[in-house]
């Protein structure tokens, strides 16, 4: 039986972001099932009193989202006994590759060249757009599995932040959940306690000046434009959220509804 966990948040000492999508409301009344649908930061850093815990949720599927980049800097997820471990990439190699080494190594005129001005929210919102565009087949595969065996299922990526919080944000449109919902859920990612922490090289602090934090910021901020511009990309492509569940990623209405079945109340 899965178990209904605690309202109060889990301190986890080695994964961030972690949290539990469940209460969350749809547009018919009904609310997301508790204990059945979580997202998080990687795993690779959990304790072992981090993977009890994670191990107590019963979990059927991990999904990770990230690149072969972001597991050679932050490692492989801890095995969990009995869970099925699903990788599937919402960026390219290369992309991780670059956007860590600018973290770490930019100077501050490569940071001021890059991400000043509108620069940086620039680069997070065509980054949502190219997902929404271009994963279709990785995102159907997820509502796909979701519907038919692969619940409860953790989604993370590496902050927990951008490719599962979009991930996670399309199964709950296809779940008909709340539109502000979503957006609300997705911001809590903002709280201290789980933001994915700024490594810089070197120990000075003009690595971790005020101009540099400001420049990064956009980087590792949930902001409600950045979802708001997939879920326009999403419309403005396919006509309509609808259509695009349904003809970019093949969500058919039977699908919504087992899905429905597996994740509502």
């Amino acid at each position: 039986m899965t178990q209904q966990i605690p309202s109060t948040e889990p301190e986890l000492s080695g994964v961030r972001n972690f949290r539990d999508v469940g209460g969350l409301p749809t547009a018919d009344g009904r609310r997301v099932r508790h204990g059945v649908l979580f997202r998080s930061g990687h795993l690779a850093h959990a304790t072992e009193e981090d993977a009890a815990f994670l191990d107590s949720l019963g979990l059927h599927t991990i999904f990770d989202f990230r690149n072969a980049s972001d597991q050679k800097l932050e490692g492989p997820d801890v095995e969990l006994p009995g869970v099925r471990n699903v990788n599937l990439p919402l960026s390219d190699p290369a992309d991780g590759s670059e956007f860590w080494k600018m973290v770490r190594d930019g100077e501050m005129d490569q940071l001021r060249e890059i991400l000043g001005g509108d620069k940086g929210a620039n680069r997070m919102i065509a980054s949502y757009r190219t997902i929404v565009t271009d994963r279709t087949a990785e995102h159907s595969q997820v509502l796909r599995a979701l519907a038919e065996d692969s619940v409860p299922a953790l989604m993370h990526c590496a902050a927990g932040k951008d490719r599962a919080g979009l991930s996670i944000a399309v199964t709950l449109l296809a779940l008909g959940v709340e539109r502000e919902a979503i957006v609300t859920d997705y911001l809590e990612s903002n709280a201290k306690h789980r933001r994915y922490k700024v490594r810089r090289s070197g120990s000075a602090a003009s690595a971790y000046s005020p101009e540099v934090m400001e420049l990064l910021s956009p980087l590792f901020d949930a902001r409600a434009e950045y979802l708001t511009a997939a879920f326009e990309t999403a419309e403005e492509t396919w006509g309509s959220v609808d259509a695009y569940l349904e003809r970019g990623l093949g969500i058919t209405p039977a699908i919504r509804e087992r899905l429905r079945e597996r994740l509502l109340d």
